[in-house]
């Protein structure tokens, strides 16, 4: 029986609790493949688990990590499309932050031959919430003009590439200037504005009269309320993250996050139909309960042939504290991904 490495939460509540512990693997069912892992991604779904703010979370003693990539190390009776050796990314509903592990084979595809085991842990999570939101729910269409919040996040930096693909006018905003550069350089976002005390006027003035058609929304709070008063008739906000209610330290902070709660937009429903907006929301947990869905999904997404996503940041897998710390505090630039060398 293979022993692994597994970073496993006793229970949600505290980041602290974060223990790195090696448990017995069994043999691959089956339908699954058994990976060693290279590379973890990490995402902000992976904080609000550890900190029991995230609804999926599982109860009692769980291991975070929704993404990876690694070589296939051994398969089930019933897989014949993988062998030993093949190079993957893959995703999976918890269990990620690991040395080795078994998944069924639908939930691993292959790792482009150009592309890193890094490039690979930092694509799927990401790449499926960007075009899921743009293209099911936003209706991305040719031309349209689209505001995207934390441009300089791993899934708005692949939100602007698959924005300009249909050629549309892309908006991105940041909480920190030193990533303004990075966007309009680097990413050729059309305009990138800072989210302070004057958005409202900044966001009106990049859009230099085009009418707002469609808002990637992750921030919350106040932002969100600006974005949707801004937004134009028939246009579509999609929310696929709250990131106001995230916090810097192990445990969340409370009395602040109710504080925020009390404090956040309310939208009438009966508004809607007269205001001619839509406001929708989605879980990328449940694109994987979606199996069918997802295959579909990654097929439209990898039609579009998009760059390796941008890794800004990698951390050995021993330091996944520091990487964690890094994270929060919104200091990132692209994608931040645990490396396992051996």
């Amino acid at each position: 029986m293979l022993e692994r490495q597994v970073y496993r939460m006793p229970k949600a509540g505290s980041i602290k609790n974060l223990q790195l512990v090696n448990e017995p693997l069994g043999e691959p069912q089956a339908d699954e493949v058994c990976v060693q892992v290279k590379a973890v991604g990490l995402n902000f779904a992976d904080i609000f688990a550890m900190q029991g703010l995230y609804s999926a979370t599982p109860k009692g003693s769980f291991i975070p990590g929704l993404e990876f990539s690694g070589e296939v190390v051994a398969t089930g009776a019933a897989v014949e499309e993988w062998k030993v050796g093949d190079r993957v990314m893959g995703v999976t509903k918890f269990g990620g932050y690991v040395s080795h592990i078994n998944i069924n084979r639908r939930y691993v595809i292959p790792l482009p031959t150009d592309w890193n085991f890094e490039e690979g842990a930092g694509f799927l999570v990401q790449g499926l919430t960007a075009y899921y939101a743009l293209t099911a729910l936003g209706n991305l269409k040719e031309g349209m003009n689209v505001l995207i919040h934390s441009a300089a996040g791993g899934v708005g930096i692949l939100a602007n590439r698959i924005c300009k693909k249909y050629k549309a006018y892309t908006i991105g905003t940041v909480g920190q200037p030193g990533k303004m550069d990075f966007l309009e350089k680097d990413e050729a976002y059309d305009k990138v504005i800072l989210r302070d005390k004057s958005f409202d006027v900044k966001l009106k003035d990049a859009l230099q009269g085009r009418p707002l058609q469609l808002i990637m929304e992750c921030v919350g709070g106040k932002v969100l309320q600006q974005g949707w008063e801004a937004m134009a008739p028939m246009g579509r906000m999609v929310v696929y993250g709250n990131a106001s209610f995230s916090s810097h330290g192990s445990r969340p902070n409370y009395p602040k996050l109710i504080w925020k709660y009390l404090k956040r937009p309310k939208i009438d429903p009966l508004r809607l139909p007269t205001e001619n907006k839509s406001l929708m929301g989605f879980n990328l947990i449940y694109l994987y309960e979606q199996t069918d869905m997802m295959h579909h999904m990654l097929q439209g997404l990898q039609a579009l042939q998009l760059s390796p996503q941008h890794i800004g940041h990698v951390y050995d897998f021993k330091d996944i504290h520091e990487a964690i710390q890094l994270f929060q505090q919104g200091k990132t630039i692209g994608k931040v991904v645990l490396q396992l060398i051996r």
